[in-house]
Order: structure tokens, then sequence, then C-alpha cells
């Protein structure tokens, strides 16, 4: 009976997944020939040997089997780079997997994480207009719960909406742009003028100024995050866009032990009860301790622990004592902004030489761990090579010396003959 049941359950899988596969196209070089100039196109990059190409291969089925079955415009597909080279160097593939939207022409890169929410909304995001138009409160409404944070031009036609508009055609992998009217927007949302752009997050809203908040696509980018948050590595990196500081709770990856909540809900409580006095120059958040935050401090990190990150230059702060109480948080930020707690980090040469080193080590001594044998190989190989272009190069310079005195032997040798012969002719 367990038999059957495997069986069924096998070709339950097989069915599902070769549903998935009519929706997920395989993509060569001839693909930007063939293409329709209005076409909208999801694109994954992959490579045979990729273990995480391989992790969001079914997820990738699914989010091909969830499009088409939303009726949605974009059109997914998936090339092996390796292979179709051509391709991938039009789209300028580095690393693996590669996501990107190609939209009439226009390539946009998704940089957020791999998984199928977030995929999801970048595909739904790219899909329509750069800026959407709420026409009514019932859809400002939709909008505000479907989004954490949106940025919304509220007016007529003007030269700012222009720029919103340019700006939006640029950020629009990061966030989502909207316009409306006055009319739309709930009553408890106030504005001084108009036309006026406004980010709604974290409850709350901000409005632009331009003579305060200078540059609009470096304030946008400034608040296109919420101001508490999980955390991951796709997105800490994103965040050295915003120009401001990270406090991190570092804390396990599942399963919090009691000190990592409470680290977690004390950085939470600063992040609202103090967002006026610290919100210009900190982004708060808890985010799991791994190899990308000890690559960051070029170390291990201890769990639970705080962190402030400075991701423009790779500087990071750490609390000189024990953090327990709000007011000792307070006093670690303080001390930050004011230059009394002192960097560590930073990209100077003898710190990029140090990060070299330390991923150096991250990478070979794991190989040497798992795999000796093979550790041994790659880094005698290198050795082996240079030792033979070494004798090359010795044997090389020894010769000619060879050379020289066997010429000079036979110089040498020609007088005496020639003496032999005068005399047998005497």
């Amino acid at each position: 009976m367990s038999g059957r049941r495997a069986c069924l359950f096998s070709v339950l899988l097989s069915l599902l997944l070769l549903q998935g596969s009519a929706f997920v196209e395989e993509l060569d070089d001839s693909f930007m020939e063939t293409k329709g100039s209005d076409e909208i196109w999801l694109i994954e990059f992959y490579a045979p040997w990729c273990s995480f190409c391989k992790q969001l291969d079914p997820v990738w089925h699914e989010i091909g089997s969830e499009l088409r079955s939303l009726g949605s415009m974009v059109q997914v597909g998936k090339s092996d780079a390796t292979v179709s080279t051509g391709l991938a160097k039009e789209f300028r593939v580095r690393t693996y997997p590669a996501i990107l939207m190609l939209k009439k022409n226009t390539k946009y890169n998704y940089a957020g994480p791999r998984t199928k929410e977030g995929i999801m909304d970048f595909a739904n995001r790219m899909e329509g207009p750069v800026v959407r138009s709420l026409s009514s409160p019932q859809l400002f409404q939709h909008a505000m719960s479907h989004h954490n944070v949106m940025f919304v031009y509220v007016g007529a036609t003007s030269e700012l909406k222009g720029n919103f508009t340019t700006v939006a055609e640029e950020l629009i992998v990061h966030t989502h742009f909207f316009s409306t009217t006055r009319d739309v927007l709930p009553k408890s949302v106030s504005l001084d003028y108009l036309p006026a752009i406004v980010v709604f997050k974290d409850r709350t809203y901000l409005t632009y100024d331009e003579e305060s908040d200078g540059d609009l696509k470096a304030w946008i980018n400034r608040e296109r995050f919420l101001n508490f948050q999980h955390i991951d590595s796709y997105t800490l990196y994103a965040m050295g866009e915003s120009g401001k500081l990270v406090l991190l709770a570092l804390v396990e990856e599942r399963h919090l032990c009691s000190k990592s909540l409470r680290y977690k809900h004390l950085v939470e409580r600063v992040a609202e009860e103090h967002k006026e006095t610290y919100s210009r120059f900190f982004l708060f958040g808890f985010m799991a301790a791994g190899d990308y935050i000890n690559g960051f401090v070029m170390g291990e990190v201890t769990v639970p622990s705080l962190i402030a990150v400075n991701l423009s230059n790779d500087g990071y702060y750490q609390p000189a004592g024990p953090v327990e109480t709000e007011r000792q948080l307070l006093d670690f930020l303080d001390g930050v902004l004011d230059g009394t707690i002192e960097m560590k980090g930073g990209n100077g040469f003898s710190q990029r030489v140090q990060r070299v080193i330390y991923e150096t080590k991250a990478t070979v001594i794991p190989v040497f761990r798992d795999a000796p044998l093979i550790g041994c190989f790659l880094a005698g190989f290198p050795l082996a090579i240079g030792a033979f272009f070494c004798f090359l190069c010795c044997r090389n310079q020894t010769i000619p010396d060879d050379d020289e005195d066997t010429a000079a032997l036979l110089a040498s040798s020609v007088p005496q003959r020639k003496k032999i012969k005068n005399k047998k002719s005497d």
C-alpha cells in the first residue's frame, strides 16, 4: 500500500514539474532576434554546476505557472549562461543565478532575495506603468495594504512630476511609485502645498522638501527602506545606497534565544520611539549572523550581539560594554554619531589587503577541511607550474654560457691544427 502511495506521489510530482516547465521557456542566443519588441520577459541565467541555481529551479517554475494563471503579460524564461554565452554577454551576466527583466528593450537587474514572494513582487511591479495612477480612495487603500513602502506624487502635471517619473524609471526595480489627487488621500494626511511627493511607510508618512531634503533621487534612496525590518544580505547590501548607518541586532538563524529576543525588541523599540531623533542617520533591523556579516568584520561575530555598520566605507561600530537597557543603546548611538566610539574596519589600503587575505583563507580552508586531496592539488598545482617556469628560465640562462665556452674551445683548437699542418709540410 505504501509503495502505491509513493508511486502515486512521484507521478503527481512529475506532472507538476512538467506543468511548470510548460510556462518557462529555454532561451538561447537567438532570443534577442526572435522576441517581439513589446514583449516583457523575466529571465533567469543559470549554470549547470551552480547549487543556488538548482535550489531556485522549482521556485522559478512555480513563478512561471503562477504568472500565467494570473493572466500576466510577463513571460518567463531561463538560459544556460555557459551555453548561450552571447545572450549572457548581452545582459552582462556576472554571477549565478542572475535574474533580469527585459521590458521593451530596456534591461532591469533584480537584486532582491531569491524567494518566490520577492521575485513575484518584482515582476508585478515591472509589468505595469512606472508610475501607476490611483484614481479612488479604494485603490489607494488597496495599494497601502499591499506595499510596505510607496512613493506618491500628489497634484496636477508639473515639472516636479516629470522629475518624479524620471527617478521612478531608474528606481522602479527597488520600490513602488504612484500618482493621485488630493481628494483621494485620507483626510488625516496633511499637505501644506501642492504638488507634493509623499512616502507612506511605518504607519505614517513623510513629505519631500527640496530645500531640506536635497536631491529627489537621493531622498528616495534614503527613504525606500522601512525604519525597522528583518534584514538579509541582499537588503543590507542595498541599504548602502541610503547613505545611512544600519544598527543590527545579530541573532540566530532559527529558534531565537531569550537574549536575542531582548536585543531584537530593544532595537525595535528605539527605532519606533526615537524615530524623529535617529531616523535621519540610522536604519534599524535584525539579521541572522552568518558568512556575510563575518566577512564584513573579517572575523567570527558573537551571537547575539549589536553592531552598527557603515556600508559606504565598510566600517563598523560595536558597543564597548554590555547593552541591556534603552538608555545604554541610545548612548551607543550618540557615541557613533559624535565620534567618541571608534570605527573599526574601513576601506583603507591596509584594510583592503586584510580583506583579500581573509577572503582567500575563507575560500581555501573549507576546501582543505572537506576535501584535503583536492585542496593539496589546488595548492600544489600553481607551485608546480611556477617551479617548472623557474627551471626553464634558469636553463635558458645557462645555455648561452655553454655555447660561449664551446666556441672558445673550438677557436683555440684551430691554430693548433694549423701548426701541426705546417710542421708536416716542413
